[in-house]
């Protein structure tokens, strides 16, 4: 073989001196260069796989951020990952070292290597280029994603037509689960937000009343397309008047997809549409007297079965073209193709799903085993879904592996009406050992994907999170009740948990999103690995024994209850994943440390956590520890002893004194780690300089609270490695006078959202202006604010010149002072209006302003080119908003403050106040 090789060498020499084809000379390099080309291609995979981690985890920080992941990152990363699945030239490879010489294998091996070397080159670099990840989700719903459909045609016509009817106000699709009304609704969404510009708002919601109806998540659906902003204090009560008021002021169209049970329209805040205001309610449900009770009763629409054609069309759609290939060329493979899709007796959600499954199938053995698993067996039934539709479903299931079999039941445990976040998923799976920690977003994203292709997940418009079919929920339970696992009563408003018994068998355990008040016992279930009890605001107390035999438990959710202390946790040694936020609990058992295997524990909004007895450092597998607004504050630097967990990825910090800050501004282990950091209390604090937060490279929050003697805020340098800070709070600041920005700082130019609470000193937030991605101001109890952006006037700027009393040349004096102060605040107003049309709050979505009765304006009229939430409550001296005739805003959805306040208001003229009217609602 050597003697072959240098012979090619000779000849190559000899063939580049009397010239040849350039693309003859690359042939016969790849052919002399196989193994120098593989030793590359294998160097070129590993800083694809490093570059592909870099990638990996700024999308996890925008998905932090609740941020789109960018389409040329998303196109990217599947291209990678089509790159590393493909191990067809491994196999051809491993083939030509341990065979015979074969020079055409060579030949045609070598080339195939300089390909996938060329493309893993160019792959590499473009995931280099990138300097953007994530996307703002756009204002505007992105139009509900439908694949190609079948035999659609009839029941869009039927539904245009009805709707069309200014007569038919409320309108009702029904028909069984999987018929395609979910399908239907989304269909005429999309045409709705298209075609249509004579309604004010088009809005989809899922409501799977099953058993509650969650006025709640309706709620914030609705609220969230209107572009209002969320205040998780209202009551029910109060986010309905609000919702009346502006949808009595709107003409909407609302689809209300999968209503179970009848309720009352008002109870959410849903006006009564009516041929006076034109809105139009369009409802899908399984049962006709639902649609009655709503009163649909004139205006009903049945789901028709899809033809023969339409099913085949529908099927074979969803088939690789090997698999279609192979119907083509076999009578009888197709004959078994035709058997199949009758079987999903002309259901879309059955027909999709199936062809899903067997969309790789080539060999006749292999179709006519999946005609034998489809058609066989009984499965029961559920209330309003046919058995037929819940075998193509288990043949489905059936064919994932072991592992995304589990992922997929986990997804089960949450209640049916909810959208699931991804990175909750991944932290749940790695803790219960489905994903190894090393590849856990890698891991976790084929799973997911594996799940979407097979039409049992549902991907949210943004991306960041997934839901599954209510057919498919209801499928995941009854495989759940046959493997007896499981015990699932999420959101099904229990006050009182299971009975005892029920504890025994079970592996997975979910309560969550219910009004359980009390868990005083002591179950035995040795079996149980997870147990989540989150979103019970009610339950305050855990039995004294109740972890006595949950040895094998490994995810233990308490998030957003009442609990208040843990009972004793010796035997949770194989916990992994903990999450106590947003509890009132007081203190960590003192044998807390033997949980040795703990990976996640989220003690972040714990205002009443005062004692860690200094567990947390012990706990050497910590990965993500979060203290972020914890009442449990590093108060000294030798409390600062984490050093030894090493392992650590993200954490959330609460600092109290100004030592430990300068300990993690030095280049410390934990700063590079640090995520969320709160300042509080600390009483020796005078100044805080953007520089402070060098090390902190991944710093997305910083609240700063407490700080009594804080006067000065310097953010006025580029920090080295800060650069994606998006949440600034600062709260209860009383001597804070100084916020310098002079120029922006790159780790300002993120900033989403901007809080100022009692900070009384400030007189005006001028920087404000410069920042240009700022989506939310809240500025509230600030004695001392004036302005929001403090303008001079024209003319005399501000400045009075007292008279009295002076001689002639005292007032000559005088006179040359101030018109050299004049100078010097015409040049810096010059660079400041310039400053401010240039950026002008571009992004700016939300101004909320209260209790400050000092102030007189927000800012002179501009462009506010984002702006559509105005709430002013208690400042009675603001007269004026930002608004002229010149200066519109034109995004405007609601203006929200006192009917006094707002009869107050000055005008530049009554047309832009009768503009405006229309979207004021009284507080």
């Amino acid at each position: 073989m050597a003697d072959f090789i240098n012979l090619c060498n000779q000849s190559c020499a000899c063939l580049n001196t009397i010239g040849l084809p350039a693309a003859v000379a690359a042939e016969i390099r790849s052919f002399r260069s196989v193994r120098d080309n593989w030793s590359s291609l294998t160097e070129a995979k590993e800083n694809l796989l490093a570059v592909q981690t870099v990638v990996n985890i700024q999308v996890a920080k925008e998905i932090e951020k609740s941020r789109s992941v960018h389409p040329l990152v998303k196109l990217w990363l599947s291209r990678v990952e089509e790159i590393i699945m493909d191990k067809t030239l491994e196999e051809e490879y491993e083939k030509l070292t341990i065979s015979r010489f074969n020079l055409s294998r060579r030949r045609k091996l070598g080339k195939r290597i300089v390909k996938k070397l060329q493309k893993m080159n160019g792959v590499i670099e473009e995931g280099k280029q990138f300097t953007d990840y994530g996307v703002d989700l756009p204002d505007d719903p992105v139009l509900i994603p439908v694949a190609k459909t079948f035999g659609m045609e009839l029941m869009l016509e039927q539904l245009d037509k009805c709707f069309k009817d200014n007569e038919r106000c409320i309108i009702g699709v029904w028909g069984q689960g999987g018929v395609g009304k979910t399908t239907l609704l989304s269909i005429f969404n999309n045409q709705l937000m298209m075609g249509r510009s004579d309604f004010d708002v088009v809005i989809l919601i899922d409501v799977c009343n099953s058993e509650i109806l969650n006025v709640k998540a309706i709620q914030q659906k609705i609220i969230e397309r209107l572009g209002l902003p969320w205040v998780d204090t209202e009551t029910e009560d109060t986010r309905a008047r609000l919702l009346m008021q502006t949808l009595s002021r709107k003409r909407f169209v609302i689809l209300l997809d999968d209503v179970r049970k009848n309720f009352q329209l008002k109870d959410i805040g849903i006006p009564s549409p009516n041929i006076d205001n034109g809105s139009k309610i369009i409802l899908a449900s399984r049962e006709q007297n639902v649609c009655n009770q709503m009163a649909a009763q004139r205006n009903l629409i049945k789901m028709q079965l899809l033809n023969d054609q339409a099913s085949w069309g529908l099927f074979f759609s969803h088939l690789s073209p090997d698999a279609q290939g192979s119907i083509n060329s076999s009578g009888s493979i197709k004959r078994l193709a035709e058997d199949i899709t009758k079987s999903c007796q002309r259901l879309p959600l059955a027909l999709k799903v199936v062809s899903c499954a067997v969309a790789g199938l080539k060999s006749l053995n292999d179709w006519r085993d999946a005609k034998m698993a489809i058609s066989t067996g009984s499965l029961g039934e559920f209330e309003g879904v046919d058995e037929q539709i819940f075998k193509p479903l288990k043949y489905s299931y059936e064919k994932l592996h072991s592992t995304t079999k589990k992922c997929f039941l986990y997804c089960t445990l949450f209640p049916e009406y909810s959208s699931i976040r991804k990175q909750q998923l991944v932290e749940y799976w790695i803790a219960e050992g489905f994903i190894p920690a090393n590849e856990s977003w890698r891991g976790s994203v084929l799973i997911i994907n594996k799940l979407i292709s097979a039409c049992l997940l549902q991907e949210t418009n943004s991306g960041l999170k997934v839901r599954l079919h209510n057919i498919i929920h209801q499928f995941g339970h009854w495989l759940e009740k046959q493997e007896s696992n499981f015990l699932v009563q999420s959101g099904k408003n229990l006050e009182s948990p299971p009975e005892i018994d029920q504890w025994n068998e079970p592996k997975r355990i979910s309560l969550m999103s219910n009004n359980i008040k009390d868990l005083s016992f002591s179950p035995n279930c040795i079996n149980l690995e997870t147990l989540l009890l989150q979103n019970n605001p009610n339950l305050t107390s855990l039995g004294p024994k109740f972890f006595k035999s949950m040895i094998n438990l490994k995810v233990l959710d308490l998030s957003n209850t009442g609990i208040k202390e843990l009972p004793e946790c010796d035997e949770l040694r194989q916990l992994q994943h903990l999450n106590l936020s947003q509890t009132p609990i007081t203190e960590l058992p003192k044998r807390f440390w033997v949980l040795k295997e703990l990976r996640y524990l989220d003690l972040s909004l714990t205002e009443a956590l005062k004692e860690t007895h200094d567990n947390c450092s012990k706990l050497l597998n910590l990965r993500v520890l979060n203290l972020f607004r914890s009442h449990y504050g590093i108060r000294d630097v030798s409390d600062l002893n984490l050093d030894r967990l090493e392992g650590l990825t993200f954490l959330g910090i609460t600092i109290c004194t100004e030592d430990v800050l300068k300990k993690l501004k030095k280049t410390h282990p934990l700063a590079k780690s640090t995520y969320r950091l709160s300042l509080t209390d600390c009483p020796h604090m005078k100044s805080i300089n953007g520089t402070d937060f060098n090390q902190m490279v991944c710093l997305q929050e910083l609240y700063i609270e407490s700080c009594p003697n804080l006067s000065e805020l310097i953010m006025d340098q580029d920090s080295e490695g800060l650069s994606d800070m998006q949440v600034l709070t600062l709260r209860q600041l009383p001597n804070l006078n100084t916020i310098l920005v002079k120029t922006l700082p790159r780790y300002l130019r993120s900033l989403r959202e901007l809080t100022i609470y009692e900070c009384h000193k400030l007189e005006n937030i001028n920087w404000v202006a410069k920042l240009e991605s700022l989506d939310k101001l809240v500025v509230s109890r600030c004695e001392g604010m004036v302005h929001i952006i403090a303008e001079s006037e024209k003319g005399a700027h501000g400045m009075q010149i007292r008279r009295d009393h002076m001689s002639e040349e005292q007032e000559i004096q005088t006179l040359v002072e101030a018109a050299s102060q004049i100078r010097i605040i015409e040049n810096k107003k010059k660079i400041d209006e310039e400053s401010v049309e240039n950026i002008g709050f571009p992004k700016l979505r939300s101004v909320i302003l209260s209790e400050m009765e000092n102030m007189v304006s927000i800012c002179s009229p501009r462009k506010f080119p984002s702006l559509e939430n105005i709430r002013v409550q208690k400042c009675p001296n603001l007269a004026r908003l930002p608004v002229s005739k010149e200066h519109k805003i034109i995004k405007i959805r609601q203006i929200r403050g006192s009917s006094e306040w707002w009869k107050r208001l000055e005008w530049d003229g009554m047309e832009t106040r009768r503009e405006l009217e229309k979207y004021f609602i009284e507080i």
